[in-house]
């Protein structure tokens, strides 16, 4: 009886009865981010530094307004970024960026709990979760800068949390949350667009009598993401799938790394390593033993009956397997050639599917044996970074190291050449990209400079830059549009000289010129 009591007590638990996970959660979390910042760290990330700086062009630049946006990213994590990097301090320092990375993963991680305590009845199967996923150090160094894992973490918890409900209250309204949640994904991250039939198959088989109309408030919420983003690049770029095929697409970039002799992807239409790759890159991120919790916990929520949730976790690692061998993403990790760190943190995606596994196993134990059972679990999920508490030991923070060694160099270098001597509107022609970080870190607003968010102001100082490019100062990448414009410049009644480069190992060359005459 008691047991029974307990489960129908956890079901049907208002969120409010969670408030003091999610108090915990904020506490960990901000800790976290923290630490980062105190180290350095929060930047380090040339996606970090990147997503910072188009949320902050969007109001400071030349030609301001909502193109500033771009493609190929999705727009939604730079929107909630705005509110911070208005302050020309939360922009410099990059704490911008992460506050809504930080508030999100909190969200995240409350919940999952949540869910996971609503599928098994159980408080201890949804206290096991939250442990599992929101100590994990690879999450928490990702919470804490401005990527967009955490927030793509966050609608996927919601998704799951609003399914959990509907199965229990057939609610049109949970339907709708869970379609506004599946659309904030799509406005995210790509993987969650490969969520959304399966996801409304989910309705059609749950709803009941209303399984169609659930499954059409569902999918007519979740669909307004991709319908938005397709309808924004055809009115910007004439092409709808600009993000797709467009030059900076993932699918350009890697065209461009094979025509230049470069080899294929891992996993390139090889199903073996393309599961091989993603799998080794998951075990990195949540690390072994709860990688194999999580595959018993799997048989777990089937006995449960929550194969449905396990399904809806699965399906953004089955996006990235199928990515892989679809050559679309490239994953590499240090055990496997081409032994370097590349989208490895792709692999925490696997996380929640983990963490839900370890809910499962402990909904499992009777009742009063939940509680010790979900300590242990918890203890054994973050056991490899107990026993080993070295960052060195998180992938994720390893990779943002390793990648960005020469860039921070010559970010840092170039700054400090430039800082004490540009003056306010000499003005500053440059692509964007990394060199940002370079006017970020020197403290100069991107308004003084015309990047490739100007649209035709750029590409016209581009294509001819003795008519067009009255700026002093220039920043480029040898051999980018930007330098190869002012080798042109070298001679003639307006000259720039090259008057700093910086050659640092496995990193472009970055070239500072400067009007001359």
């Amino acid at each position: 009886m008691t047991s029974k009591r307990a489960s129908k007590s956890s079901r049907s638990s208002p969120p409010s009865k969670g408030l003091g996970a999610l108090a915990l959660l904020g506490v960990v979390c901000a800790a976290a981010a923290t630490f980062v910042y105190a180290q350095g760290w929060t930047l380090w990330y040339g996606d970090a530094e990147a997503h910072l700086n188009i949320a902050r062009r969007i109001f400071d630049s030349r030609l301001t307004g909502y193109h500033q946006i771009g493609t190929v990213w999705l727009p939604l994590p730079h929107v909630l970024m705005l509110p911070f990097v208005q302050s020309d301090w939360l922009w410099r320092t990059g704490i911008g960026g992460a506050i809504p990375s930080v508030l999100c993963f909190v969200t995240a991680g409350w919940l999952l709990f949540l869910a996971v305590r609503r599928i098994f009845a159980s408080e201890a199967a949804g206290w096991a979760a939250l442990a599992a996923f929101a100590l994990n150090p690879n999450a928490l160094y990702l919470q804490s800068t401005p990527m967009t894992e955490p927030l793509a973490l966050c609608c996927a918890a919601a998704l799951l949390y609003f399914c959990a409900r509907f199965r229990e209250t057939g609610s049109l309204g949970d339907a709708a949350a869970a379609g506004a949640a599946a659309c904030c994904g799509t406005l995210t991250r790509y993987e969650a667009w490969f969520l959304l039939p399966f996801a409304a198959g989910f309705f059609l088989l749950y709803g009941g009598e209303r399984r169609w109309r659930a499954a059409a408030v569902f999918s007519s919420l979740a669909a307004l993401g991709p319908l938005y983003w397709l309808a924004h690049n055809l009115v910007l770029y004439s092409d709808p799938l600009e993000f797709y095929r467009g030059e900076w697409s993932a699918r350009a970039i890697y065209q461009r790394s094979l025509d230049a002799g470069q080899p294929r992807y891992p996993g390139d239409h090889d199903w073996a390593k393309a599961w091989q790759y993603y799998q080794a890159a998951a075990t990195l991120c949540i690390g072994m033993p709860l990688t194999w919790l999580g595959v018993a916990g799997f048989a777990a929520a089937c006995v449960k009956r929550a194969w449905w949730a396990v399904a809806l976790l699965a399906l953004t690692p089955a996006f990235y397997v199928l990515s892989l061998y679809s050559s679309g993403t490239p994953i590499y990790v240090p055990q496997l050639w081409p032994n370097s760190w590349y989208n490895t943190r792709y692999g925490l995606n696997a996380l929640p599917l983990a963490a839900l596994g370890v809910g499962a196993l402990t909904a499992l134990m009777p009742g009063r044996l939940r509680g010790a059972l979900a300590v242990l679990l918890a203890l054994a999920a973050v056991s490899p970074w107990v026993a080993y508490p070295r960052k060195e030991t998180w992938v994720c923070w390893k990779e943002s190291q390793v990648n960005s060694a020469g860039r921070r160099a010559w970010t840092r270098e170039a700054a400090a050449y430039l800082k004490p001597r540009y003056q306010e509107g000499a003005g500053i022609f440059m692509g964007f990209g990394d060199a940002t970080g370079i006017l970020r870190s020197a403290g100069i607003p991107i308004r003084e400079s015309l990047h490739q968010g100007d649209l035709a102001l750029w590409d016209s100082s581009a294509a001819r830059p003795d008519l067009f490019l009255w700026q002093e100062w220039a920043i480029a990448l040898r051999g980018d549009r930007v330098s190869l414009a002012l080798n042109r410049m070298k001679r003639g009644p307006r000259r720039f000289e090259c008057v700093r480069s910086y050659a640092v190992k496995d990193s472009p060359v970055v070239e500072i010129w400067r009007h001359i005459q």
